[in-house]
């Protein structure tokens, strides 16, 4: 089976996990190709295996079957006014742009409409291949062709959903794409917790990390929900209930829910700020 080839708009961290990926994954580098002006990112390219790196784009990098936007949002006008009305016929778009929705994504492209755009929001996971990524098709674009293509992409770096209507890539990027830092936030808490209470850096950080990676490992193989399995492990009168009780009095649900709705509300916001 012939392999289709991939040209990425950026060549950041994400693009470098996802196309580290997809060669780890068995896809040849010959059918790769990098566009970037950062020689930071052309030299990552090389030293991956990849020969197609590029300053900007121009020829047959256009006519791949798989364009991969891999950029930011502030700087999304400027990086695709160069390949307005470029792009091959039956190329289709990948955009792992923040907040930028396909409308405007069609328009900067001078395209004539959103069908061959597939929109996804990964998270920085993916750098070690346990990313989420939610990916969103417009009818047009969510062909058997156009799904299978994005989800072998973004599956090199863990897993994918996808998602009916392309408001919901919002409420992703305030789950999964921030949600990380999210669990960040906590093991530092937990590590600064664990040194007022006068254990030493080293070990601070060792307990909070494992215990992270351990509960999530624990919740990921369970048949049980996350609910069952706080409730088994705080027994009446015991310590856990006494810190669970702690964070309860704090309004823990409400501050996480308060800071998704945040993150949700900024990703509407880019979209208005930064599309076309």
């Amino acid at each position: 089976m012939t392999q289709p080839t991939v040209t990425f708009i950026g060549g950041g961290n994400m693009a470098r996990a996802i196309y580290g990926g997809l060669l780890d994954s068995g896809f040849s580098a010959t059918n790769l190709s990098i566009v970037d002006p950062s020689a930071a990112a052309q030299d990552n390219a090389r030293q991956a295996g990849i020969e197609h790196v590029f300053d900007s784009a121009q020829g047959e990098v256009l006519l791949a079957d798989l364009i991969v936007l891999a950029i930011k949002p502030q700087i999304t006008k400027a990086a695709l006014q160069p390949l307005a009305g470029r792009l091959g016929t039956d190329s289709l778009v990948l955009s792992i742009v923040a907040g930028i929705n396909a409308e405007s994504l069609a328009a900067l492209l001078n395209l004539s409409d959103t069908g061959h755009i597939i929109r996804c929001m990964p998270n920085t996971p993916a750098l070690v291949g346990e990313g989420m990524t939610g990916l969103y098709a417009s009818r047009q674009a969510g062909s058997a062709y156009g799904i299978a293509l994005a989800e072998r992409v973004m599956s090199s770096v863990g897993q994918c959903v996808w998602v009916e209507n392309e408001s919901d890539l919002d409420v992703i990027t305030a789950i999964s794409g921030s949600g990380p830092a999210y669990f960040f936030l906590f093991i530092e808490s937990l590590t600064d917790a664990a040194i007022a209470l006068g254990m030493n850096g080293e070990s601070a950080r060792k307990l909070a990390l494992q215990t992270a990676l351990g509960a999530s490992r624990l919740a990921s193989l369970s048949s049980e929900d996350a609910a069952t399995l706080r409730k088994n492990v705080t027994s009446p009168g015991g310590t856990t209930e006494q810190a669970i009780q702690a964070f309860e009095a704090s309004n823990i649900r409400g501050i996480v829910a308060q800071a998704t709705q945040a993150a949700a509300r900024r990703s509407v916001e880019l979209s208005k700020e930064f599309g076309a």
